[in-house]
């Protein structure tokens, strides 16, 4: 049992304790953000998934902390499933880190081991491994909200190197089947349109963002194919669908929408960032 180390820490994200505690408190406040700092009050609100950005948080930090404000008033969540694109090209085709725990400057939270091995048992399709995980930002980035909202809980680490439609609805199948009647919280990691121009980027993603609002998996490739959407995590998202609308999805709708050029003034060429929630209607 090791201790991951964060690889984007001091870059994507401040690199110190104080320093990080800032920056995430500056995302809540900032005008593009949700303009408070979340209450941490816990309720009997059922828990619901969420579709959120893993740039810098420079970039993405504000619309992110949309996704983390809408958990007021839930149930707090015991274990994380956290699942995200492999950018780094490296290991299996999709893999859950098996044992452990992750460190960031908040400190060290825990890989709940079980439920990662369940999950990994559930199809031929997923694999345990650590060495997927070993150069990936887009679950990492995620950790320091989550442990600035919830304080301690549990996680599952997922990374998607083949992301499409069957090896997502396999997954999400996989993790719906394993967290039924637990406290978990699942989380899809993604951009949207890279490197565009900025209306470019709003218009194409829109047509991405319906589709995942109306619960829609096969309608979303689709649109990701015909309209050349370079969302990263089109396949975290298609699982993190598939798991929701099995764990009794009602529907979801757009949290926040914003691109780097609202963020630096530049439009000339984007990324997008949205914070979907899906209310689930079955835990």
């Amino acid at each position: 049992m090791g201790v991951r180390r964060p690889v984007v820490a001091g870059s994507f994200y401040a690199g110190t304790r104080e320093r990080l505690i800032e920056q995430i408190e500056n995302s809540f406040l900032h005008p593009i953000g949700p303009g408070r700092l979340p209450k941490g009050v816990w309720g009997d609100g059922k828990i619901p998934a969420l579709i959120c950005p893993h740039a810098g948080y420079m970039y993405s930090g504000p619309v992110a902390a949309h996704s983390y404000a809408s958990l007021e008033g839930r149930r707090r969540p015991r274990v994380v499933v956290l699942v995200g694109p492999n950018h780094a090209g490296i290991g299996s085709e999709v893999s859950v880190y098996p044992e452990g725990e992750w460190y960031t400057p908040l400190g060290s939270v825990p890989i709940d081991s079980e439920l990662a091995k369940l999950i990994s048992k559930s199809s031929d399709l997923i694999s345990l491994d650590e060495y997927s995980h070993e150069e990936e930002h887009s679950l990492e980035v995620q950790l320091p909200f989550l442990q600035y909202v919830l304080g301690t809980f549990k996680l599952v680490p997922i990374v998607m190197l083949s992301q499409d439609r069957d090896t997502a609805e396999e997954l999400g199948r996989a993790i719906a089947e394993n967290v039924s009647g637990q406290d978990a919280l699942l989380i899809a990691s993604s951009d949207f349109t890279h490197y565009e121009p900025d209306a470019a980027a709003k218009k194409k993603d829109m047509v991405a963002i319906e589709r995942i609002c109306a619960l829609d998996v096969e309608g979303f490739y689709r649109v990701i194919s015909e309209h050349r959407i370079t969302a990263c995590g089109y396949g975290p998202i298609a699982a993190i669908l598939t798991a929701s609308k099995l764990s009794g999805a009602t529907d979801a709708r757009l949290l926040k929408y914003a691109t780097s050029g609202d963020v630096t003034g530049d439009r000339s060429a984007v990324v997008g960032y949205a914070s979907i929630i899906v209310e689930l209607g079955g835990r």
